[in-house]
């Protein structure tokens, strides 16, 4: 039996894009979780898709914590039975953060702007 090239070693290391694809929208199920589940256990509203208005009203607690709930089992699903998300590799924790970041930043634009509409 021949020894695989460095390239056939390559290709057999490199996963598939959707992969990455999960890992990025894994981790921004995983930022979104988070201020949902901190407002629903303080006993805070908070907007949800599940609002009135979607996305602009406030939903009660216990709405937060399923939402909450909801998105940790996405990222779950997206960041380990997809592909097991390896922590150990750079690219795929890197790709992972970035998804994290960028909900993270969306989290906090939207929350900005609900505090200063609630502003008098």
């Amino acid at each position: 039996m021949r020894e695989p090239s460095p390239l056939e070693q390559l290709e057999e290391i490199t996963m598939p894009w959707y992969v990455y694809f999960a890992y990025f929208f894994g981790g921004a199920f995983l930022a979104n979780a988070l201020p949902h589940l901190i407002a629903g256990v303080s006993g805070q509203p908070l907007q949800t898709p599940f609002a009135s208005p979607p996305f602009k009203g406030l939903s009660p607690p216990a709405v937060n914590v399923a939402w909450a709930l909801a998105n940790l089992a996405f990222a779950y699903l997206l960041l380990v039975r997809v592909e097991a998300l390896d922590l150990r590799s750079w690219s795929d924790v890197g790709v992972c953060f970035l998804g994290f970041g960028a909900m993270a930043l969306q989290c906090s634009r939207s929350l900005a702007r609900l505090r200063e509409q609630a502003l008098p």
